[in-house]
């Protein structure tokens, strides 16, 4: 259901000047090793997220939400001590931390502007998100800076919204979760975390003897030899809803002997067709698709709870533009579904091996689409003694070292409440009419079809 527009809505948001929040006691100065998962370029990158909090009358009355989460991130620090450290750069491109107990960038800062003016739909991308996550000067390189920021805004309906930055060498959105739990814990009165954390990063390094074993189709070196990496002027964001009405149109066209395909499978095959179409590559032209598939669970015995490193792989699933565009969406499914099953623990020490033998390369962006399904990541559950967040999760689609590549599964309640996910999309502006136009077409069934998509969020930018 298309959202009514809220590109107008601006406001002005008065910052303090940003500080360092250091742990509240001393810790251990030492320096510790990222894995070899970690510190690979595809990750050397900052991503933010955001979450938006009511004002709940019944809880919390009186107290501010700056000085609880501040206050909260200190005694955290004690235990993610690492976080208030800097990472530095070894031999062979190493990554490693210098826990040095500086702290994290925390800004303090107040909105003219009312929750409610957001709209009913909460969802990327947001408008004035560079006031509600001010980039400080300086802060936002890879090595040498702070490994996290963050900004707390009080609203004037008494909400409030929390928008971090974080150095993705550090964690992935499970890691991330787990951290950002631990700050709510203290700040409804924990006096620790309920999981403790756990670094242990040389479980996730290349071995002794690095062998590459399996094959990552998604570090080949792809040259761009038609211009396809998507231009980085006149990119239109939009997020698309998909309920149970949605999803269950696009099962129609799941063959058969796919049947047992997750809803990530379908909503990545359809994305990755519908992106393709749009984007009208040359049909021989091979074209990818990058699904983040956690491999927490891979291990034998499993990564221990509270490991709150990387531990995911990019699986890639490659064809054809010609085929993925022309056949059906079973076609695409069906190497979406492949792809997924190749993480194994064994992929993921060969992973390791390739960075280290390959001097840690990026995945490949050329004619490439990622998908990261945050809906178990817990974003919305974090709980800083005002309630559960309104939304919580990825600040904007597209993310990443190439902005355009990344898209986000977010939980979501629509404004009927219905519960379903929310997918920001980020293309230039003539390839997303056809993205549209096309994913309208598979919704309501048809082979061809024009016009706004019923799933169609209005960008809030």
């Amino acid at each position: 259901m298309a959202q009514p527009p809220n590109s107008e809505l601006v406001f002005k948001v008065h910052r303090r000047e940003p500080e360092l929040v250091a742990p509240a006691r001393p810790t251990t100065h030492e320096c510790k090793f990222l894995s070899d998962i970690d510190d690979q370029e595809g990750l050397r990158f900052q991503i933010p997220v955001i979450q938006f909090y009511r004002n709940d009358p019944t809880v919390m009355r009186g107290r501010d939400p700056v000085k609880v989460i501040r206050d909260a991130i200190a005694e955290t620090l004690v235990f993610y001590y690492p976080f208030a450290g800097r990472l530095r750069e070894g031999p062979g491109r190493k990554l490693m931390v210098d826990c040095t107990g500086e702290g994290v960038a925390f800004i303090e800062a107040d909105a003219d502007v009312t929750l409610s003016k957001f709209g009913d739909a909460l969802q990327p991308p947001f408008p004035c998100l560079e006031e509600l996550l001010y980039d400080v000067p300086g802060s936002g390189g890879v090595l040498n800076c702070p490994l996290l920021l963050i900004q707390v805004t009080r609203l004037q309906c008494g909400g409030f919204i929390f928008a971090l930055r974080l150095n993705h060498t550090m964690c992935d959105a499970a890691g991330l979760v787990q951290f950002m739990i631990a700050v709510g814990e203290i700040a409804r009165g924990a006096c620790a975390p309920s999981v403790k954390p756990v670094w242990q990063r040389h479980l996730l390094n290349a071995r002794d003897e690095p062998r590459v074993t399996c094959t990552h189709h998604e570090y080949e070196e792809v040259a761009d030899t038609k211009g396809t990496i998507i231009p980085l002027d006149d990119m239109t964001h939009r997020s698309f809803f998909f309920g149970p009405t949605e999803v269950s149109a696009l099962r129609r066209f799941v063959p058969p002997h796919l049947r047992k395909c997750s809803t990530f499978d379908v909503l990545t095959a359809c994305l990755w067709r519908c992106r393709t179409i749009s984007l009208r590559p040359d049909p021989e032209e091979e074209v990818r698709v990058l699904c983040i598939v956690n491999a927490r669970t891979k291990f034998n015995p499993p990564l221990p709870s509270g490991f709150y490193g990387n531990a995911f792989a990019f699986p890639v699933a490659l064809s054809t533009a010609g085929k993925v565009s022309q056949n059906p969406l079973g076609y695409a499914l069906e190497l979406v579904m492949k792809a997924k099953s190749d993480v194994t623990e064994e992929y993921m020490k060969s992973v390791a091996d390739l960075m280290v033998t390959s001097g840690r390369p990026h995945f490949t962006v050329v004619r490439t689409y990622l998908v990261s399904d945050v809906k178990r990541a817990g974003f919305g559950e974090v709980d800083f003694g005002w309630g559960k967040a309104a939304y919580g999760g990825p600040a904007k689609g597209g993310v990443g070292a190439i902005p355009g590549v990344a898209s986000f599964i977010i939980p979501f309640t629509n404004k009927k409440g219905e519960n379903g996910v929310v997918v920001p999309v980020c293309l230039p502006a003539p390839a997303m009419e056809i993205f549209v136009s096309e994913l309208n077409s598979m919704l309501k069934g048809t082979g061809s079809a024009t016009g706004t998509s019923s799933a169609f969020i209005t960008s809030a930018l």
